[in-house]
Formats: C-alpha cells, sequence, structure tokens
C-alpha cells in the first residue's frame, strides 16, 4: 500500500469523474479506479441529447472521455482495476483493486447499475441496435416508428407515455392483467390514441439481424403467439445496483440501492454515494453528474474537520 489519497472514487462513470474533477481542483490527491473504461453505462450509449451543452448531441463514449480528461487535467489519476474488496470503516479506508491496496481518507462509492435484463437469446448483441434500456435517452432515434415497451411499473408506463409522443405506434407488453403503476399514469396511457396493451404475455423471441425488426410475443394464459413487427424494443423491468461489494457496511434500501441523502453521504463517516448507485427518483446524466459535485462539496467538508 503506497500513499494514502484524499480521496478514491470507485468507478468512473459521469458521477464518478465528476466528483473526481471537483476534488482534484480544490487540491485535493484523488484516484479514480474503473474496472473496464470510462462512462460506464453512458460510455455505451450511441448517442446521448439530453445533456446540456451538447445541441446536436453527443457521443456516449467521446462524453465519458471528456469528463475523464477534464478530471485529470486537474491531477486525478485514474488505474483501470476492478475493486473487489472494500474496508471502509476507520479513518483511513482501504480498496482492493487490480492485486493492489489503495487507502483513502474519503471514498465516493460510483459503481452504478446495470438494467435489469430479458435474458433472451441475442439481447446484449442487439443492445443499441434497436434494443435500449432508457426511453428518455434513446427514444428520439425511433420518431415515427413503431416499437415495444416491456414492464409494467413506473417506469415502463412512463416510458410508454412518452414514446408515444415520439412514435407512431407503442406497444406496452406486460406479464400481468394490469399495470403496477401509479394510477396517475392509467388514464393518459388509456387516452393516447397509438398505445396498445398487451396484457398477461411476455417478449420470448427477438426478430432482425444486425438490428431489431420486430419481437414475437407469447400470451401466458392461452399460449397464443403474436409477431409485433417494431424497430424498437424498450426494456423496463428494473435495475440491479452495483452495490455487492459494499454490503454489510453502508446502509442499503430493500432494492439494494445505497442509502444516501441529497448531501450524498452514507452511514459511514467520510463515504459518499453518486449516481445510479444511489436511491433517487431520477437517474440520468445529468442528475449523476450533479451527485459528483455535491459528494466533492461535502467530501471536502469532511477532509477540513
Amino acid at each position: 500500500m503506497g500513499n494514502v489519497y484524499d480521496m478514491i472514487v470507485i468507478g468512473g462513470g459521469p458521477g464518478g469523474y465528476t466528483a473526481a474533477l471537483y476534488g482534484a481542483r480544490a487540491g485535493f490527491s484523488v484516484l479514480v479506479l474503473e474496472e473496464l473504461a470510462p462512462g460506464g453505462q453512458m460510455g455505451t450509449t450511441e448517442q446521448i441529447d439530453n445533456y446540456p451543452g451538447f445541441p446536436e448531441g453527443v457521443g456516449g463514449f467521446e462524453l465519458s472521455m471528456q469528463m475523464k480528461q477534464g478530471a485529470e487535467r486537474f491531477g486525478a489519476e485514474t488505474k483501470l482495476a476492478g475493486a473487489t474488496e472494500a474496508r471502509l470503516a476507520g479513518e483511513v479506508k482501504e480498496i482492493l483493486a487490480g492485486g493492489e491496496t489503495y487507502a483513502a481518507r474519503t471514498v465516493v462509492l460510483a459503481t452504478g447499475a446495470r438494467p435489469r435484463e430479458m435474458g433472451l437469446p441475442r439481447e446484449r448483441e442487439l443492445r443499441g441496435k434497436g434494443i435500449s434500456y432508457c426511453a428518455t435517452c434513446d427514444g428520439m432515434f425511433f420518431r415515427g416508428k413503431a416499437v415495444a415497451v416491456v414492464g409494467g411499473g413506473n417506469t415502463a408506463a412512463a416510458d410508454a407515455l412518452y414514446l408515444s409522443r415520439l412514435c407512431e405506434k407503442v406497444y406496452l407488453v406486460h406479464r400481468r392483467d394490469r399495470l403496477r403503476a401509479s394510477r396517475a399514469y392509467w388514464e393518459p396511457l388509456g387516452q393516447a390514441g397509438n398505445v396498445e396493451f398487451l396484457w398477461d404475455s411476455q417478449v420470448t423471441v427477438l426478430q432482425g439481424g444486425t438490428a431489431l425488426t420486430g419481437v414475437e410475443v407469447q400470451n401466458k394464459n392461452s399460449g397464443a403467439a403474436r409477431l409485433l413487427d417494431c424497430a424498437g424494443l424498450f426494456v423496463a423491468i428494473g435495475h440491479l445496483p452495483n452495490s455487492g461489494l459494499f454490503q454489510g457496511q453502508v446502509e442499503l434500501d430493500g432494492a439494494g440501492y445505497v442509502q444516501a441523502d441529497e448531501t450524498t453521504r452514507t452511514n459511514l463517516p467520510g463515504v459518499f454515494a453518486v449516481g445510479d448507485l444511489r436511491a433517487k427518483p431520477l437517474r440520468q446524466v445529468v442528475t449523476a453528474t450533479a451527485d459528483g459535485a455535491v459528494a466533492a462539496h461535502f467530501a471536502e467538508e469532511y477532509l477540513s474537520l
């Protein structure tokens, strides 16, 4: 174990690199530990059109690299090593990554969350080629086309309503006979003339070659199958937070997200949670970057004690 950093950021997504930028710019020594490549989910998004400052949109990978370069400009370090163990209690925290042990006085947890997948063949192959897990991110690419949404909760209902204003046709496929979403969505969805509900149904087959061209949907009760011609499939069946590394140390909610309020502080002094990992009502690039700035501010306050 070498020097003790002022801050270690676990995860190089937008929240993590914003925390690194603000921390390094404040004069602190900062290390970002990223397992694969900068950006997290953002880095796998072909184009982002809802991040301020880019009127023509920006590629997810491009924005990821710009965030990394911005933090490193002020002295933040990046090591491509996945954290395998985190010891977060005490004044000095220790993170094991890539066979090395790193120490810091503060730690920012920015490991994000991953979309819950349907588990169908070719699902990952067609991600970004018709299959999406974020309607507000990718909906505009399907303007005037037919799409399907899988799910029945608030996210699925909100996605279907959002897409109904962009797309010619929206199929809402739900495995039950009624939505789990809040009643506030029921009437607007019912009034949308281009939304068709497929109850007690699930997607069983993905159609298409290099891009999605349709999906096969099967009714769970009758067994009847139906082919939907659609250019897009939006999967809204939940997310899985990448919080296993911190279980038993920081407080998690029932879904596994880290409990941290708007200060991003966790129950452990000097430990902060940002981005999709944090229990919050909206998960977007812009809310993750906001979390990162807030975390750096309160980390600076903690380090000044």
